[in-house]
């Protein structure tokens, strides 16, 4: 079972959490517990890092920001042993789960889960913090934004478990976020890929390492309310599903930043000379253009995480005097969107229809990607809802009216 930051936000919600684990542990099940900081908690640690020194150590920044899931392991533990259920917190190094050296967005090589199964098999439920483990230097490392979630899909598939309950603030996987869509309907089941490109595409539900791991090892995961007592969605292998939609989902990435390199000499090796130090700087590239001109050289326009932004900037202008580009354009303010879905497979069209839904509302595409079962678009930020909403009816996606919310009294 795995909680996230709103479902630990305060001491009433862990209580909550310890009722849940508990009717959990009743029913017989052997259950261990990944938790998230609480809810702001991890926010405050990177920007508290972010104000001293936007360039920090990311070893120490991991040591700041591992902090928040050590409060919350401690405390739900407490509100455990409180209503009668044996529980012990485990840090990442005690469990031990070990990473690579990338501190801040670490990747986990094992788990070593024998201290924990004897743990459970004693009675004892294990509440571990997730989103941690220990680099090879012995020292802390960070599993990136969102970790908790491949915490908890790595330490089932270490433990061999039944199914990882992943516990959020919505309670499943939609078409599309209904906060912009009220029509957006639940799926009963997603498949690992599509949800693994959903997510990698910006839906907030899981992580996308998580989905990667629990497709690798066929960990079946299901996404579930903390707060509501419904059946949330499954994650599963693509034969367990009998329908399948051309497109399963709408996402978007709000968290984007566009990068265009003006006036490269267009030479071989000149791609490699640009994106191998981003790749080195630990820099994840992910939309890549180029326009090659008449005049011998060529704009590479390429998109990276917002966050990334200023790092990207302080490496491209150490490449100047090899490079010999005349000058780089960031933009901020763009927002990519995606359709996804398996049935993309055997239906043509697809990005056909998105062109033209775009088109119909004005919005202009900067940027297209492929992949077998999507189709991104990058586009201005101001249009993000805009573009949601038409490509989520363009597809077929949208359910039934919600029934109007009575005002209270």
């Amino acid at each position: 079972m795995k909680f996230g930051g709103t479902s630990v936000a305060d001491l009433d919600r862990i209580r909550h959490v310890a009722a849940r684990v508990k009717r959990e542990c009743d029913a017989g099940h052997q259950v261990a517990v990944v938790v998230s900081a609480m809810a702001g908690a991890t926010n405050q640690l990177v920007k508290w890092c972010n104000d001293l020194d936007p360039l920090h150590d990311p070893r120490e920044y991991d040591v700041v920001v591992a902090s928040g899931e050590q409060v919350t392991t401690g405390l739900l533990a407490i509100a455990l042993g409180k209503i009668g259920v044996k529980a012990r917190s485990w840090q990442g190094w005690q469990v031990p789960v070990r990473t690579d050296a990338a501190h801040g967005k670490a990747r986990v090589e094992s788990i070593e889960g024998a201290a924990l199964l004897a743990d459970m098999a004693a009675g004892v439920v294990p509440v571990v913090a997730g989103f941690q483990g220990v680099a090879p230097d012995g020292r802390i490392s960070t599993l990136g934004r969102g970790g908790s979630d491949l915490s908890a899909v790595a330490l089932a598939a270490a433990l061999k478990a039944d199914r990882c309950d992943i516990y959020t603030d919505v309670d499943g996987v939609y078409t599309t976020d209904p906060r912009i869509v009220p029509r957006a309907r639940k799926l009963e089941r997603i498949s690992y890929e599509e949800m693994l490109e959903l997510a990698s595409v910006g839906a907030k539900v899981l992580q996308t390492r998580s989905v990667e791991l629990a497709m690798k090892y066929r960990v079946r995961v299901q996404v579930l309310s903390s707060f509501e007592d419904r059946p949330g969605t499954l994650v599963v292998d693509e034969d367990e599903i009998v329908e399948k939609l051309t497109v399963a989902g709408i996402a978007y990435s709000a968290e984007e930043a566009k990068i265009t390199v003006r006036r490269v000499p267009d030479r071989p090796g000149v791609a490699a000379a640009l994106f191998g130090p981003l790749a080195a700087a630990n820099i994840n590239v992910d939309m890549i253009v180029q326009n090659v001109g008449a005049d011998g050289t060529t704009d590479m326009t390429f998109t990276v995480g917002r966050a990334d932004l200023a790092r990207t900037q302080e490496v491209l202008a150490t490449l100047k005097d090899s490079l010999g580009y005349q000058s780089v354009l960031a933009d901020p303010h763009v927002v990519k969107i995606s359709a996804v879905g398996v049935g993309m497979r055997s239906h043509a069209g697809v990005a056909a229809t998105m062109f033209r839904a775009l088109a119909e509302k004005g919005i202009n595409i900067q940027v297209i990607s492929t992949s077998e079962i999507k189709v991104s678009v990058l586009v201005a930020a101001e249009y993000r809802e805009l573009a949601v909403r038409a490509l989520h009816t363009a597809f077929g996606l949208d359910g039934p009216e919600p029934p109007a919310k009575e005002e209270e009294e």
